[in-house]
C-alpha cells in the first residue's frame, strides 16, 4: 500500500476530533511518577501508550525498568525498503498538580477553553508531555490508515521517570541498546519560537551540578568567644562563590571558556532576524536590568554562552529571632550550563580545582556530583535536520529557526552518549503553556500543526539513505 504526503496529511486533519478524544483519556490518567502513591496509574499509563502502538501495527510492549516501566514499539516499515531508522523519544509521566487550588478546573480532568489563538485543551500534562507525545502517535496512526505503516523503520520508547531524574533510562538504554538501534532521533519536549514560527532546537545546554559543603570547626561555636579568631565556614563559603565570576558577570574559573564553541553564521543571522524582546524577557521575571557575560543580549546568553550559578546555600542558624553561632559547616548547590564542546568531566574538575584553591587552611571541603550531562549541538549540515526543516516548511509555509535552549533534557546526551545518534528536538510547547504550573494547557492548533508535522518529517526522512 502505497500513499502520498498529501493524503497522509489530509488524513491526520480527518482524524483530528477523534485525536483530541484520545488526548483527553491520556490526560485523565494522573500518571505523576515522583509519587509512590500514583505507581498503579503510572504503569496504566504505560500500558494505554502500548495499546495505542499496537492499535498502529508496532510490536509494543511494556517492559520493566528498576522503576517505573518503559514502553518500546518497534515497526519495520515498508518492506524492501532502505530508509533511515527514526527513534521517537517522549515521556508519559507528569509533575504532581500541586498547589491544587491554583487550579481553574481539576487538573486530571482535561477541559477545552477558547484562549488568543483559538481553544487549548488545559490540564497537567497537557504540553508536557503528553500533547507532544500524541503529536508523533497521531502522525504515525494517519500513516499506518494510509499507507499499513509508516515510511520508514521506526522505533519508539516512551519513557516514565523523566519527571523525577530518569534513573533508569541509561541503564535500560544499555542493557536494550540492540533494540533500540536507530540512525535519527526525534524528541518533543520543547518549544516553537511562536505559535505561528515552527523551531528546531538545534543547542541544549549540558549541565554541571554540585554540593560543596565546607568544614571547619569540630562543632557550632559561641560568636562572641570565637569570632575573629578563626575562619567562619559560612564567611569563608561566601568568598568562594563570590570569586566564581568577575565583576562584569564573566565566570572567573581558569580554562571555564576554553572550548567554548563559536555560534555558527547562519544560526547567528537568523537569530539576528527574530523579534527578541530582552525589556519584556526581563519584565516576565520581574527585574528591569539584565547582567552578565558582555557582549551577548539575554537570549544568547541563555541559548548559547555556558554560565556558572549558586542554586542554594546554607549553613548556620535560619530560624526565627537570633542565636549567635557559628556553624562549623556551610553547604552550597552549584551548576553549571555548557555549550557545545565543552566536556562536563573537564568543567567539573575546573570547578573543583577553583573551589579548593579557596579553601582556609586546617579546613575540608567535600564535593557531591548531582549530573554531569554533555551539551548538545546538531551538526549545521546533518540531511536529518535539512530533511526535518522541510517536513516543517510543508505545514507552515515557512523556513523554520533554529534555536538554543537553555534547559538541559538528559534523554538526549544519553541517546548521543548510549545509541551514538543525533537528536532533533521539534517541539511544539509555547513559552506561556505553563509548563509544572497550574492550570498547564497545550494550544489546539499546536496539537493540530504538530501532529501534521511529524507526518511530513517522516516522509522526507525516509527519502534519506541511512
Amino acid at each position: 500500500m502505497t500513499a502520498s504526503l498529501d493524503g497522509v496529511l489530509a488524513r491526520t486533519d480527518a482524524n483530528q476530533p477523534a485525536a483530541i478524544e484520545r488526548l483527553k483519556d491520556f490526560l485523565r490518567i494522573p500518571t505523576v511518577s515522583t509519587d509512590p502513591a500514583f505507581k498503579p496509574e503510572v504503569r496504566r499509563g504505560a500500558e494505554w501508550c502500548a495499546a495505542q502502538l499496537r492499535e498502529m501495527g508496532f510490536n509494543a510492549k511494556v517492559m520493566e525498568t528498576g522503576g517505573h516501566p518503559m514502553v518500546v514499539g518497534t515497526h519495520p516499515g515498508p518492506k524492501g525498503v532502505t530508509a533511515p531508522r527514526v527513534l521517537f523519544y517522549g515521556h508519559y509521566d507528569v509533575q504532581p498538580a500541586d498547589p491544587l487550588d491554583l487550579w481553574e478546573s481539576p487538573p486530571f480532568d482535561p477541559v477545552i477553553v477558547q484562549g488568543p489563538h483559538g481553544p487549548r485543551i488545559v490540564a497537567r500534562g497537557a504540553v508536557d508531555d503528553k500533547g507532544q507525545v500524541l503529536t508523533f502517535l497521531e502522525a504515525l496512526r494517519a500513516w499506518h490508515t494510509c499507507a499499513g505503516g509508516p515510511p520508514c523503520p521506526v522505533t519508539v520508547m516512551i519513557e516514565g521517570e523523566e519527571e523525577c531524574g530518569s534513573d533508569h533510562l541509561e541503564p535500560f538504554m544499555r542493557e536494550h541498546a540492540k533494540l533500540l538501534e536507530a540512525d535519527v532521533a526525534v524528541v518533543s519536549d520543547t518549544g516553537m519560537w511562536d505559535v505561528e514560527t515552527p523551531a528546531i532546537t538545534t543547542m541544549l545546554r549540558g549541565l554541571v551540578y554540585v554540593e560543596a559543603t565546607l568544614t571547619g570547626p569540630s562543632h557550632d561555636l559561641h560568636s562572641g568567644l570565637y569570632g575573629g579568631s578563626l575562619a567562619n565556614p559560612i564567611n569563608a563559603l561566601a568568598r568562594m562563590v563570590a570569586s566564581l565570576h568577575q565583576a562584569d558577570g564573566r565566570v572567573a574559573i581558569e580554562g571555564f571558556y576554553d572550548d567554548v564553541r563559536p555560534l555558527p553564521d547562519r544560526t547567528r543571522s537568523q537569530w539576528s532576524k527574530l523579534d527578541f524582546d530582552e525589556k519584556a524577557f526581563l519584565a516576565a521575571a520581574g527585574v528591569s536590568q539584565g547582567f552578565g557575560e558582555p557582549g551577548f543580549d539575554a537570549m544568547a546568553r541563555t541559548w548559547c554562552r555556558p554560565t556558572c550559578d549558586c542554586n542554594g546555600i546554607v549553613g548556620g542558624y535560619t530560624g526565627e529571632g537570633a542565636k549567635t553561632v557559628i556553624a562549623s559547616r556551610a553547604t552550597v548547590k552549584l551548576s553549571c550550563r555548557l555549550v557545545a564542546d565543552m566536556d562536563p568531566e573537564k568543567v567539573f574538575r575546573q570547578l573543583e580545582a577553583h573551589l579548593r584553591a579557596r579553601v582556609p587552611a586546617g579546613y575540608r571541603l567535600d564535593l557531591k556530583s548531582f549530573g554531569r550531562n554533555p551539551p548538545i549541538r546538531v551538526a549545521d549540515e546533518s540531511p536529518y535536520l535539512a530533511a526535518a526543516e522541510r517536513g516543517l516548511e510543508k505545514v507552515y509555509g515557512k523556513v523554520p529557526v533554529r534555536i538554543g535552549s537553555g534547559g538541559s533534557i538528559p534523554a538526549v546526551g544519553s541517546i548521543q552518549r548510549i545509541l551514538g545518534v543525533e537528536s532533533l528536538l521539534v517541539g511544539f510547547g509555547l513559552d506561556d503553556d505553563r509548563v509544572h504550573s497550574p492550570n498547564e494547557k497545550f494550544e489546539l492548533t499546536c496539537f493540530r500543526r504538530g501532529s501534521l508535522s511529524h507526518a511530513a518529517i517522516l516522509h522526507h526522512l525516509a527519502g534519506l539513505r541511512p
